[in-house]
């Protein structure tokens, strides 16, 4: 099975059916250049301090910058993206909501080899999730161009309905090469993994994945995203970076207040949500509003 590839003008319905299909795909061309640089330029300083991984997984050539939407403005246009919102919201429909997992630059230098082949989701203890419930919808954006030569991801299409803990190798694997500005999508359950940098460039994609509400974000976006950086923020992205209840009863702050009245220091008493009025909760939680839970 090869890699489908969609153009820009593709609906989330039609890139949710390849997803659902294959496990992943490509959208060409999607980010316009100028914010692509624009996103590029706020995060060179911090990727220039970023150390390289501290082992063969991580990538001892490689850099992985988090913390993007407190240190670049203009990646929260990015990890907002109506077309990628939409088509998380229908991969992540088992749950009753989802919220941001993590943000990461990811700086592939020359000389790094290919990086094991695995599946994002286990990052959650290894859990064994059922086949077909899905937990995860990653992105990764294509800074610069994705070739074979300088470490494009390598995916298994259809991995993502076989069976946990299979050992696969880069032979058994195909190139995401996409343009610079496309943006590949796969699911948590996938097999997949970095491939090898051959050339003599560094490269570049950025990694934004959401994940099922009740489960905990791997980059903790509350220390990521300072409380005073996080008010400046608008209420939709605040939601999405987890500033909302994850599910029934999840989420809530001491006397049942809601996470974002909390953070934004309104209402009092009266801004509870009773935790026995299900029906209501239930009704607002299924909204599918973007990182959702029953706010």
């Amino acid at each position: 099975m090869t890699v489908p590839r969609l153009p820009n003008t593709s609906s989330s319905e039609d890139v949710a059916a390849a997803l659902a299909e294959a496990g992943c795909a490509v959208v060409e061309r999607v980010l316009p250049d100028d914010l692509r640089a624009r996103v590029l330029a706020e995060l060179e300083p911090w990727m220039r301090a970023t150390p390289v991984g501290p082992d063969d997984f991580a990538g001892r050539r490689t850099r992985r910058t988090g913390g993007l939407v407190a240190r670049s403005p203009s990646s929260r246009e990015v990890v907002m993206h109506p077309l990628v919102l939409d088509v998380a919201r229908r991969v992540l429909s088992n749950a009753s909501g989802f919220h941001l997992h993590l943000t990461q630059m990811i700086a592939i230098g020359p000389g790094e080899p290919a990086q094991p082949i695995h599946r994002d989701q286990w990052a959650f203890d290894f859990f064994p999730f059922p086949q077909g419930h899905e937990v995860q919808c990653n992105t990764i954006w294509a800074m610069g161009d994705f070739t074979e030569e300088n470490g494009a991801t390598r995916l298994v299409p259809g991995s993502h309905r076989r069976e946990d803990g299979l050992p696969f190798e880069a032979a058994d694997t195909v190139p995401a090469t996409m343009p610079a500005g496309s943006l590949l999508l796969y699911t948590g359950s996938l097999y997949h993994g970095a491939g090898a940098n051959r050339s003599d460039a560094t490269r570049c994609g950025l990694n934004l994945t959401y994940a099922a509400s009740w489960l905990r974000q791997e980059e903790n976006q509350y220390l990521s995203v300072p409380a005073d950086v996080a008010r400046s923020l608008p209420e939709d992205l605040l939601r999405l970076l987890g500033y909302a209840r994850g599910a029934y009863a999840l989420g809530y702050v001491d006397d049942m207040r809601d996470p974002l009245d909390a953070l934004l220091g309104r209402g009092g008493p009266d801004a509870a949500v009773g935790l026995g009025d299900l029906a209501s909760v239930v009704g607002r939680g299924t909204s599918r509003d973007p990182g959702a839970g029953s706010n």
